[in-house]
């Protein structure tokens, strides 16, 4: 039976990944894109990463069958995927009885064929099987159209940070074949791609035999109609010298680095189990720069973990102001059911993590400013990906990740520029396009 379906998705570029890959599933199953209220089936995609994921979730589904009450319509399927799922398992259909489908992140192959078994009377279906890949090999082939496409190389998270819930919901990390990371890659450019973000929880920790991450680097900057390469989220543990090298060695390679060190204080990475210290991540930083002086780094942090203290929150502030970075996520411990954090001793009140966030975030956003500032009267080239709000104006994407707004008659989506940037904000900079450059292979 063919059915209308939308595809929502919360959280991290994982999240949107799958989401694109449950979509193509649906569509070679015969059943048609659609606008949320006109689908017959909605898949929310859940993150569990924040505290209030689950809360967020059940909101959305409550919002879903009121809107489709009040307009006197049947109520859509609801299928819940994604690490909220894989969390709460049948859980969710006892807190939202409107939920029809429960589907864990390693399952969601499976989708279409659950899908089935609901229309035809089944109920209560719950899907969290955790095989190493399968699903990978199961899926269709990529038909997303997008200038700039994610792919999943990696999977799964070992490293069990005290304050994170992923290696219960995503499983051990598993690396993805060579060989099926290139044929996807290859798919991409044919529908499109430019520029592909190569994904995992631990993406460094790619291994296939003897072959490390920055090897990978390599191959998928190889494929003929690569122009840029990116990577996120990458675990300071897994960091390695081919990695390293790559940024100096892969012209296709971008200068932006996702490096996330959480806190300032050694005290607090221990606490959190992360194994590394200050000055492991200070060093790799350094050594990552001397390898591309003009790379962007940007990170993550946690502020308010069980028994931070004073100087350990004035010791985060101090990493930032030594390391000045591009862009940074910033957010407040909140515990999460299950993992070793959640229950210790020395939690922070609501008060003390909302006053130490709002100073972090305020010197982040500074150095934000100030990195885009930096590149004002800069030549670099940008990758246009969609129009803007305005006539004549486009979003380009400059080699640190940074938006552009660009105006031109005869620009297109998947047009390389060679632009002058010639103002800055906070988010965003002004660009000047210099000229269109096509390369070789087009």
């Amino acid at each position: 039976m063919t059915r209308r379906f939308a595809v929502r998705s919360f959280g991290c570029q994982m999240n949107v990944y799958d989401s694109e890959r449950m979509a193509e599933a649906l569509l070679d199953d015969g059943h048609i894109a659609a606008d949320e209220g006109e689908a017959d089936i909605i898949v929310l995609n859940t993150c569990h990463i924040r505290g209030k994921a689950a809360e967020k979730l059940y909101s959305e589904v409550g919002r879903i069958v009121a809107r489709a009450d009040r307009a006197g319509q049947p109520r859509p399927t609801i299928a819940v995927t994604g690490c909220v799922a894989q969390a709460e398992g049948a859980e969710v259909m006892r807190r939202a009885p409107a939920v029809d489908l429960v589907v864990g992140p390693q399952a969601y192959h499976r989708l279409p064929e659950l899908l089935r078994r609901q229309a035809g009377g089944e109920r209560g279906l719950v899907d969290l099987d955790m095989p190493a890949v399968s699903k990978f090999e199961r899926l269709p082939a990529r038909t997303v159209q997008r200038v700039s496409a994610f792919l999943t190389v990696q999977e799964g998270c070992d490293k069990f940070c005290a304050f994170c819930v992923v290696p219960y919901t995503r499983g051990a990390e598993v690396s993805r074949p060579l060989g099926a990371i290139l044929d996807e890659a290859r798919a991409l450019v044919d529908g499109g791609a430019r520029e592909i973000t190569l994904l995992g929880q631990n993406v460094n920790a790619w291994r296939h035999g003897r072959a490390d991450f920055g090897d990978l680097l390599a191959a998928v900057a190889a494929v003929p109609g690569i122009l840029r390469l990116r990577y996120t989220t990458s675990h300071p543990r897994d960091v390695t010298e081919t990695m390293i090298r790559a940024h100096a060695e892969i012209p296709q390679l971008m200068p932006y680095l996702h490096l996330p060190v959480q806190s300032g204080s050694d005290r607090i990475l221990e606490a959190m189990n992360r194994r590394h210290t200050v000055h492991d991540y200070l060093e790799l930083v350094e050594r990552f720069r001397a390898s591309r002086p003009d790379l962007a780094i940007t990170s993550d942090f946690i502020v308010g973990f069980p028994g931070e203290t004073d100087a350990d929150f004035e010791a985060t502030l101090e990493l930032v102001q030594q390391v000045g970075y591009a862009q940074a996520y910033s957010f407040k411990y909140s515990p999460r059911l299950g993992t070793p954090a959640a229950d210790r001793d020395g939690q922070l009140t609501e008060g003390v993590k909302t006053e130490r966030l709002a100073r972090l975030q305020a010197l982040l956003a500074a150095q934000a400013l100030a990195f885009n500032k930096s590149h004002v009267g800069r030549v670099c080239e940008g990758l246009i990906e969609r129009r803007g709000r305005h006539a004549g104006q486009w979003i380009a994407k400059s080699p640190w990740l940074q938006s552009v707004v660009v105006s031109g008659d005869r620009l297109a989506p998947g047009d390389l520029v060679s632009l002058r940037l010639v103002s800055a904000g906070p988010n965003s900079l002004e660009g000047q396009v210099l000229s269109r450059n096509l390369p070789a292979s087009w």
